[in-house]
């Protein structure tokens, strides 16, 4: 069985937010798969299906994308997903809106959700699938915190959701390239 997390932040304020890409990326992979996100294990809303021959569990964490840690190590100790059977999917600042990049491993780059996925499995030794959300524009050199946290909560504007549709329906073709080929092959087709 495959793994595939998406982060992002529960409840109706922060649905549209930059920070909740993952999620929505998984939603459109879950629709066009006929999977639902029907019943709930180690605090993650979870749908089980097949596709391309591939049992699959869909998750999205109940907490929040700082905290998404515990349920993605829940749910991989409880079914015994090898780690190069996880994928997550996520938001990145330092990415370009509309760019993907995917990765067979590495560091949290700053990201506080990844840090504490990577924290509580123990290892960086997961695909995974960073989606372009940009960073704020500076007035001056330096971006202060807030700022990065006011721009991670809010929503794309009107020109930026456009890209994003467009971006999540690719994200949708990466994961079933990454199903069918490997996170090798789909980093070579992807970034």
């Amino acid at each position: 069985m495959k793994l595939i997390v998406g982060l992002g932040n529960p409840g109706r304020t922060y649905a549209h937010s930059r920070h909740n890409v993952g999620f929505r990326c998984l939603y459109y992979f879950a629709r066009r798969h006929s999977i639902r996100f029907d019943h709930r294990q180690c605090r993650a809303k979870v749908g089980t299906g097949k596709v391309r021959n591939e049992k699959l569990l869909l998750a999205k964490p109940g907490t929040f994308v700082n905290l998404s840690g515990k349920p993605v190590a829940g749910l991989i100790h409880k079914h015994a997903i090898p780690l190069s059977d996880l994928l997550v999917i996520y938001d990145d600042l330092d990415l370009p809106l509309g760019k993907i990049r995917l990765r067979q491993s590495g560091s949290s780059g700053g990201h506080k959700g990844m840090n504490s996925v990577i924290s509580a499995l123990g290892s960086k030794d997961f695909p995974r699938i960073r989606v372009g959300i940009g960073r704020p524009q500076a007035e001056e050199h330096s971006i202060s915190e807030n700022a990065i946290v006011n721009h991670v909560l809010s929503n794309f504007s009107h020109q930026e959701e456009a890209i994003i549709k467009h971006v999540i329906a690719t994200v949708s073709e990466a994961i079933d390239y990454f199903l069918a080929q490997g996170i090798k092959a789909a980093m070579s087709k992807f970034n």
